[in-house]
């Protein structure tokens, strides 16, 4: 081995985790695993069922933006089967439903309302919030052509975000159509594509630059506070005008939006066509009872264009949050979705309409995270082990109370030292303690102590002393009585 050769990692080097693949605690699991269940139980009752699909993909059917017969890589965690056939990790949950619903042909069934949820993975740089492994929540209706539809997903996504526990003026789902914008493109001669991308992209950067930095990269261009200069899109200063106006139709209703944008988008025929489907997508609104604060259409939702065929909508959360820096901020996008018939197509030739929704689980419990609104963890009860060589009573009051119902545990650490114990028991957010020594036994009780409890007492006591002769938040019970005692505190807690 020369000198230049990177030595073999040994020892401790070699416990490293790949860049962007977060390795979860009971927390986090338990936070996705609510919303996993929550949301899903509101696609059940919408009517929608579950379709699960492998975790990897032919790479030639993941889709347009995917890897290539000679970029296998690009994008997504791929490799080569027995077959020498390239196979990739699922990048989204869309894709396969695209494979499967080609595959199933007219035995399926139209329309086709599945839903499904599953970790995917992106072979893109990761950094702060941004991971290469990450959960997602999809519903999707295959076969439904009327915009209806699309509103139902709307909808549903809202509710969805409601019974996760965010409330109206907490959240909003923006709605947006290609053909409107489609529209607006025309309407303003901007026919080469890199011009076309240049305007989209100055109008993603709305929430963040304000109309006068929209402006400057919709005319010659902008430069940034560090001196960066981003060349513009060209247009003249009417062009420019009429898009920021488009862009700023927004109002408090989605009929007052929609008269707006009636004004903004002129004559072309994508503009008026996009307008009919915006108008479709309101009444059904409505007629689903979904609430202006809720869902609105917004013009300046431009994110996933180069995908979507119609309709295309993202969920915000509106919360404001405090940063590490001191900083307030938003937590911003945490799903969306939007009409794709031509997904399907990639496969059969033929155009299918299809709808969806999707509501990213890692982004939102993170978020829920951040907002201090995860579910609270039910802690063990930790039976503790007053004799290090013989555990069985500790093991067979533990059985007593998992016989029962409850989470418990018996004290596993090998130390008679109580404060350990009782330490082992705090790290583990245990509601309460049991204790069965020499006394306990010979006088047919237990010993119980209510953690949460003795803290909040403990805090009035001001001496060792006092403190062992209060022992706050402690009770003794016959042992027949103990498994009620534990619940009674447990279910207090909860």
């Amino acid at each position: 081995m020369s000198d230049k050769e990177p030595k073999p990692l040994t020892g401790k080097q070699l416990a490293r985790k790949p860049r962007g693949f977060p390795d979860k605690r009971e927390a986090l699991i338990h936070s996705q695993a609510k919303l996993v269940e929550t949301i899903t139980g509101v696609y059940r009752k919408w009517g929608f069922e579950a379709l699960e699909t492998g975790a990897f993909e032919y790479a030639d059917a993941l889709g347009k933006f995917l890897p290539d017969a000679d970029r296998p890589n690009a994008g997504v965690f791929a490799i080569q089967d027995d077959d020498e056939q390239w196979m990739a990790l699922r990048y989204d949950l869309t894709a396969p439903l695209a494979r499967f619903v080609a595959e199933a042909g007219q035995s399926l069934g139209r329309p086709f309302r599945r839903y499904a949820a599953g970790p995917v993975w992106r072979n893109e740089k990761p950094g702060p919030g941004r991971f290469r492994e990450f959960w997602q929540c999809d519903a999707d209706t295959i076969g439904a052509p009327g915009y209806h539809a699309d509103a139902e997903m709307i909808a549903m996504g809202a509710e969805a975000l409601r019974a996760v526990g965010m409330e109206t003026g907490e959240f909003v789902i923006r709605v947006n159509t290609r053909r409107l914008l489609n529209g607006v493109l025309d309407g303003v001669g901007a026919s080469n594509p890199e011009t076309r991308l240049a305007i989209l992209r100055a109008l993603d950067k709305l929430d963040r630059l304000g109309i006068d930095g929209v402006a400057d990269l919709l005319g010659e261009g902008r430069m940034d506070e560090s001196g960066d200069y981003t060349k513009g899109a060209g247009l003249g200063a009417d062009e420019v005008k009429r898009v920021l106006a488009f862009a700023q139709a927004g109002a408090d209703t989605r009929a007052e939006t929609l008269a707006n944008l009636t004004k903004a988008t002129g004559d072309t025929e994508e503009g008026k066509a996009g307008l009919v489907e915006l108008e479709a997508i309101a009444k059904a609104l409505e007629a689903l009872g979904a609430p202006e604060g809720d869902v609105v259409i917004d013009p300046s939702v431009v994110r996933g264009l180069e995908y979507y065929t119609g309709p295309v909508y993202e969920a915000e959360l509106l919360r404001e949050v405090t940063g590490e820096d001191g900083k307030t901020y938003r937590i911003g996008s945490i799903g969306g979705g939007g009409r794709y018939d031509d997904l399907v197509a990639r496969f059969t030739g033929q155009s299918v309409p299809a709808t969806g929704f999707s509501i990213g689980i890692s982004r939102l419990a993170a978020a829920l995270a951040i907002m201090d609104e995860t579910p609270k963890l039910d802690g063990p009860v930790v039976v503790l082990s007053l004799d290090r060589d013989d555990p069985s009573v500790a093991l067979s009051t533990a059985a007593e109370l998992r016989a029962a119902g409850l989470r418990a545990e018996a004290y596993m650490g090998g130390a008679n030292n109580m404060g350990k114990q009782m330490k082992y028991a705090d790290r583990r957010g245990s509601p309460v303690v049991v204790m069965v020594g020499e006394d306990e036994i010979a006088k047919g009780t237990v010993t119980i102590k209510d953690l949460e409890m003795g803290a909040l007492k403990a805090k009035a006591i001001k001496s060792n002393e006092e403190y062992r002769e209060a022992r706050p938040g402690q009770i003794e019970v016959a042992r027949a009585e103990m498994v009620e005692a534990v619940r009674k505190i447990v279910e207090a807690q909860a």
